[in-house]
């Protein structure tokens, strides 16, 4: 298989890949280039250069950088190596870059490449079939997503990165079902049906989906409106007809300006004569009962014959 880079090398040269690639180069590429053993060994004697991986090199003395070390494992693995997992959905814009992780790479079922430190490398029979049609190869998003939750621990875990991945825009939950067709043996998949199909219907996050599942339909609640847009925002859960909001946010808020936006938000909706339930994750995960309670005591202020369910011998809601 060609290597990705030889059209750039050969249009533009090797000092230009080399900038292009944060001054990380291999040495096939110098071979490709014309450079001769002798000139390759001076860069590293000099010590101007430095060894990331065998056969790969940083044209610089300092420390080497996230992306330096994306793109070194990726010459380091071979022509048939393409991101994937977290690399590729990083470099798909689908989550947040994070320097802690190793580098993900996935590599053809036939090909072995020699263990690295902090490179994770996968084999895939279907490896050609799921790369995305741009350059450095990497795997297309509903694939990346797809890689992560195959490697995941839990269902949670795979349900928060489906939903941190289609809020990014750059991958649906129609993309993510089509691409699970094709992935029978994949780890979680007898679960991901019914997350993908509360993802598209407007939950946002775990935190939304753990909300939609424990306290929403395990008490028979009616269902609310995901992501309602009014005033120029978002409602997390809004129900229709009892003229009550559900906020929910999973994250601690020291910073004033964050609580006083929640207290903003929370005094337009009453000024729209509307009550609001704001709920973080330890009381949707660790009390969904007692946030059922509450959720449903504002629902009977306007239809007091409305019906629920308690999920179990112990749970308050009647």
């Amino acid at each position: 298989m060609e290597w990705w880079w030889v059209r750039q090398l050969a249009n533009e040269g090797i000092q230009v890949l080399i900038h292009h690639q944060n001054r990380i180069v291999s040495r096939v590429q110098l071979q490709a280039a014309g450079w001769s053993e002798t000139r390759i060994r001076r860069g590293l004697r000099s010590r101007r250069w430095q060894i990331v991986h065998p056969g790969v090199y940083a044209t610089h003395t300092g420390p080497i950088g996230y992306a330096e070390q994306q793109l070194a494992a990726l010459l380091y693995a071979g022509p048939d190596a393409a991101w994937s997992h977290y690399t590729a959905a990083e470099q798909l814009s689908l989550l947040r870059p994070s320097g802690n992780r190793p580098v993900y790479l996935t590599i053809p079922k036939y090909r072995k490449v020699r263990p690295r430190p902090d490179v994770v490398i996968h084999r895939d029979e279907r490896w050609a079939d799921r790369l995305a049609a741009v350059i450095p190869p990497r795997r297309t998003p509903a694939h990346a997503v797809l890689d992560i939750v195959g490697i995941s621990h839990s269902a949670d875990q795979a349900a928060a990165m489906i939903a941190e991945a289609c809020q990014s825009g750059r991958v649906s939950p129609a993309d993510i079902a089509s691409a699970l067709a094709g992935r029978p043996r994949l780890r979680h998949r007898q679960v991901l049906g019914p997350i993908l199909s509360d993802v598209a219907a407007g939950s946002h996050s775990l935190l939304e989906l753990r909300y939609l599942r424990d306290v929403e339909r395990r008490h028979g609640l009616p269902t609310g409106v995901r992501q309602r847009a009014i005033d120029g925002e978002f409602t997390d859960v809004f129900y229709a007809g009892f003229e009550l909001v559900i906020e929910l946010d999973g994250r601690f808020h020291l910073v004033p300006h964050r609580r006083w936006r929640d207290l903003e938000r929370d005094n337009r909706a009453t000024l729209r004569a509307e009550a609001t339930l704001r709920y973080g994750w330890s009381d949707v995960t660790g009390r969904p009962c007692e946030a059922a309670v509450q959720v449903l005591r504002v629902l009977r202020r306007t239809h007091p014959g409305l019906r629920a369910k308690a999920c179990g011998p112990s749970c308050p809601v009647r």
